[in-house]
């Protein structure tokens, strides 16, 4: 059923007001509308951004401590809007992602006539062919054809919004094309592109820091959580199995792993012992702590910092979400494709943009000294999956 477009302005902003808290007012001054509201909000969360942070997002972007701001002000505002105004468009709903150095929203519709409901919302239009929910089946035939195909020459596929398609990286086109045509997905919406890309996760052997599994391997942590009254983390599944025992940065006996799922997804929990306290922190850069305060998704083209045992803090931008990647163990699907940087051993480890929890480090290729692409496995699905809280 669609929605009222005569509601959808106000039902973006009201969604928006309700998230927030509203500043008090001057006495005898107009109390503030929605939209000032929303705008205050998104300054306060540039100007509260932790130092660290603020450092190696002018670091990784090239830009001053001023654009980083803005830019994170204004990824603040599309975290807010973007899933309103999906939900106002329904079937017509095509995608969002930020773009510029003021992260303004641009927001896909198949239907025309809506452009100047987005516009009033406060967004950028972008009138296209196909729907999301069209390039989502599109994807989901090929996530069930990579079950029964061998995918190693097309390692990568995902929903790409702002071209409108699907997008298959393929070592091998031909391959690739041969494996669109088994899938059945329609292959106007898919594009393939030639890549040497070849993912890996980032699990790593040789022992380190962070926690270590079984005694031996190492991995991150990625957030902390609880269930009822225990506390634990999240991480990713191929870290380690149902029942692993786990170990912390100072080989201080830590948890056992409660539930793990790997390939197919990249997640698992660790379940601690009470030596161990759950804290809503994220260790940034130069050891600082980041806040977290939610789990709210950033749009594609938003800034996300990664912080791993290995490299430490790094910064980049969302790419896709909804993305397949195939590693020599199998395919994940549904994981978040970006540019941060990541070597092994930050596997599990956390990725937030802004103040807002995103996923938990699942591989990629390349490494922090030449660049690279990761994937991450959406946290609110982990949390989803075993019934767990975020701790913030």
């Amino acid at each position: 059923m669609r929605h009222s477009r005569g509601l959808i302005t106000g039902s973006v902003l009201a969604a928006s007001a309700l998230a927030l808290t509203a500043l008090p007012s001057i006495a005898g001054a107009a109390p503030q509308s929605p939209a000032d509201t929303l705008t205050a909000e998104a300054a306060r969360a540039a100007e509260e951004m932790p130092a660290g942070a603020l450092k190696a997002m002018q670091r990784d972007f090239g830009i001053s401590a001023a654009e980083a701001r803005e830019r994170v002000a204004g990824e603040y505002r599309a975290g807010q809007l973007a899933p309103v105004l999906r939900k106002d468009l329904a079937g017509s709903y095509a995608g969002a992602w930020t773009t510029g150095a003021t992260a303004t929203l641009v927001v896909a519709t198949t239907d025309r006539a809506e452009a100047d409901t987005i516009t009033a919302a406060g967004a950028k239009a972008r009138v296209v062919e196909h729907s999301l929910r069209d390039l989502d089946a599109a994807k989901a035939a090929l996530d069930r054809a990579a079950k029964k195909n061998d995918t190693t020459a097309a390692p990568v596929w995902y929903v790409d919004v702002r071209t409108n398609s699907v997008v298959v990286h393929a070592s091998d086109p031909a391959k690739a094309r041969s494996f669109v045509e088994a899938s059945g997905a329609d292959s106007d919406l898919v594009r393939v592109v030639k890549s040497a890309e070849k993912p890996r996760t980032y699990y790593d052997l040789r022992g380190g820091e962070a926690y270590y599994i079984n005694n031996s391997g190492r991995c991150s942590i990625g957030f902390s959580v609880t269930r009822g009254s225990q506390q634990g983390f999240v991480t990713a599944g191929h870290c380690g199995r149902t029942g692993s025992s786990t170990t912390g940065y100072n080989r201080v006996a830590q948890g056992t792993f409660q539930g793990s799922s790997f390939p197919g997804n990249d997640y698992a929990w660790v379940a601690t012992n009470s030596n161990w306290t759950a804290t809503p922190y994220v260790r940034g850069s130069g050891g600082a702590n980041v806040t977290v305060a939610g789990s709210t998704q950033a749009p594609v083209g938003s800034s996300i910092c990664r912080s791993g045992s290995t490299t430490g803090w790094h910064c980049g931008t969302i790419q896709q979400h909804n993305t397949s990647v195939t590693y020599p163990q199998g395919t994940v699907s549904g994981v978040t494709r970006t540019t941060v940087c990541a070597e092994p051993g930050d596997s599990g480890g956390s990725y937030i943009s802004g103040n807002q929890a995103q996923g938990v480090t699942s591989g990629g290729s390349g490494n922090c000294s030449s660049g690279g692409t990761t994937y991450y496995q959406p946290v609110n699905e982990i949390l989803s999956v075993y019934g767990l809280t975020l701790r913030r």
